[in-house]
């Protein structure tokens, strides 16, 4: 299960690489070579990311397959990029590296062979009559004189990854260096299948048996490590546990293709974290339904005209209205009309009011009138006006007095 895991995450770096059981992983980086930079810039990213995870690692790359898992599995640490390298570094190998049966090895001490390049400089027909063909099949196949076509791994239709933990975790932020390698994981799948998750689940398992999910929704499609371990801190720093937890899985419950787009001449960096990315962890902070926007509605009433919403999928601030307001509008519309004071016959509102536009006719609701809690049908003149303070007012008068409706910013 670590191993798959391990090669979902290695899919950051390559679509094609094999599984070795019980412990090795074979990544085909030649068509890779020029997007990171170079051999040297994987294998610096590669052995990080495994640090990270609590990985252990032996490595080596090269031409040949087989030449570098026999390097590798001496801890070679060396990036021979040319053939002729490989084969002088696998000279040195002792014979126990290739992994032969006993009686082969035997056989090889016996001959006083001690290292793979003594082996070579032997005739090969009379090693195969002594040997067989096996390891002399293998020894060609390491020196690049025989094709070694590798078993691809298939990365999952579906992501779900599981670990168990190393220890009973009583406190839900704790989790999230834990979860850290299953959201390294599934970066590595979306890449190599070159996926956008818009929601995934992470499930607790709990030393008593019980689970609890914990779902994670994205303001946007998204495929950033950084902001799925983000968004998990937000909702672990309200998450009490029932219980301790023992183990972690993952799934990746609503993902879609990566939209083909060109990358920038000259990236340029985005000031702050934008507006998806606040509204996610806003959400994430304060509960799905606590964080709404502001929506219209076709009516022509002020106190109508608006109403709050939950957040959709496109994340789309307005709704599409049928209504178009030619009008100035102020920011702040007062929860109900307040009634003015009148100096003179004008309307007074910390001072008296000046008037700075036409009258604008409002008249419309007949529909909902006698509704309970309805607005009803509504005949109003609203003027912009201004105060001796220099503040900026909507008002109205209706048939019984002058009201303060709003303030510009």
């Amino acid at each position: 299960m670590a191993l798959h895991g391990l090669a979902c995450w290695a899919g950051r770096f390559t679509p094609t690489l094999s599984v070795l059981p019980p412990a090795t992983l074979l990544l085909e980086i030649s068509g890779c070579l020029r997007l990171f930079g170079g051999a040297a810039q994987i294998v610096e990213q590669a052995l990080a990311g495994c640090a990270e995870q609590s990985f252990t690692v032996a490595w080596a790359a090269g031409p040949t397959p087989l030449g570098v898992f026999w390097l590798a599995s001496a801890n070679a640490g060396v990036v021979y990029q040319k053939l002729p390298d490989l084969q002088v570094a696998l000279t040195a190998l002792p014979c126990q590296v290739a992994g032969w049966p006993d009686e082969t090895l035997a056989r090889l001490g016996a001959f006083g062979l001690k290292n793979l390049g003594d082996l070579r400089k032997l005739p090969a027909a009379g090693l195969r009559r002594r040997l067989g063909n096996a390891p002399m099949d293998d020894l060609a196949r390491a020196w690049g004189e025989l094709p070694h076509p590798q078993r691809a791994f298939i990365f999952p239709e579906v992501f779900l990854q599981k670990i168990e933990l190393p220890a009973r975790v009583e406190h839900a932020e704790a989790l999230a260096f834990a979860a850290q390698r299953l959201f390294s994981a599934l970066l590595g799948w979306l890449q190599a299948r070159q996926l956008l998750v818009r929601a995934c689940t992470l499930e607790l398992t709990h030393d008593d048996g019980s689970h609890t999910d914990l779902p994670l929704r994205f303001a946007e499609p998204t495929a950033d490590e950084l902001r799925f371990s983000r968004l998990l801190r937000e909702h672990l720093g309200r998450l009490q546990l029932s219980a301790p937890v023992a183990a972690l899985s993952l799934h990746a419950d609503e993902v879609l293709g990566k939209p083909g787009e060109s990358a920038p001449l000259f990236d340029q960096a985005v000031a702050g974290e934008g507006a998806l990315l606040c509204l996610e962890r806003l959400r994430a902070r304060l509960g799905q339904d606590a964080v709404q926007v502001l929506a219209q509605r076709p009516d022509y009433r002020p106190e109508c005209a608006t109403h709050s919403q939950a957040i959709d999928e496109k994340m789309t601030a307005f709704s599409p209205s049928t209504v178009t307001i030619k009008g100035a509008r102020p920011l702040w519309l007062l929860p109900a009309p307040q009634a003015l004071a009148e100096v003179a016959g004008r309307p007074s509102w910390h001072g008296r009011l000046s008037l700075l536009s036409s009258a604008e006719r409002l008249e419309s609701g007949w529909w909902d009138e006698g509704e309970n809690q309805a607005t009803g049908d509504v005949r109003r003149d609203y003027f912009v006006a201004r105060n001796p303070l220099g503040q900026w007012v909507w008002i109205f008068r209706d048939a019984q007095a002058w009201y303060l409706h709003g303030l510009f910013a």
